[in-house]
């Protein structure tokens, strides 16, 4: 079974299976992140979903470079969780699968293509602070240990 982080699922509502990739990116003590403007302001891991007949390395790939401009090597998985979300963007509700991974960050190809997306370079302690996402800091703390700013 696939742990669930965040919201139980609300009695009633429908939610579509979205499967995705994400990455803790990082370089010495930083960490790459994406920040995305809208519709919420918020500091992610970079990622996002998989395509129908896409791997999960690939949408990885794809995911990083269009969200941070950055390209990646040595993949390795570290754990799956699901979460129960509105997802605005798409005016649906999901039951995302989320696979988390770490990479390291090769080459910075420029910006992002994805509109509304900026790379930002965090130390560790201060991106468990900024992290939108409670799951997303449960994957940090557990690949570092607790950092304190």
């Amino acid at each position: 079974m696939i742990p669930r982080l965040g919201e139980a699922a609300r009695r009633g509502q429908k939610y579509r299976m979205r499967p995705g990739a994400y990455a803790l990116l990082c370089r010495g003590d930083q960490v790459l992140l994406t920040h995305q403007a809208a519709p919420v302001p918020e500091f992610q891991l970079p990622g996002g979903g998989i395509d129908p007949g896409e791997s999960a390395i690939a949408a990885l790939h794809r995911e990083v470079r269009e969200e941070t401009g950055w390209g990646i090597a040595e993949i390795r998985r570290i754990g799956t969780y699901r979460r129960f979300v509105y997802m605005p963007d798409y005016d649906m509700w999901a039951e995302k699968i989320c696979h988390i991974h770490t990479a390291r960050p090769t080459i910075c190809y420029g910006q992002p293509s994805e509109a509304g997306h900026q790379a930002v370079w965090q130390p560790i302690g201060n991106t468990m602070k900024i992290l939108s996402s409670k799951a997303d800091k449960v994957f940090l703390e557990r690949f570092f240990g607790t950092f304190k700013a």
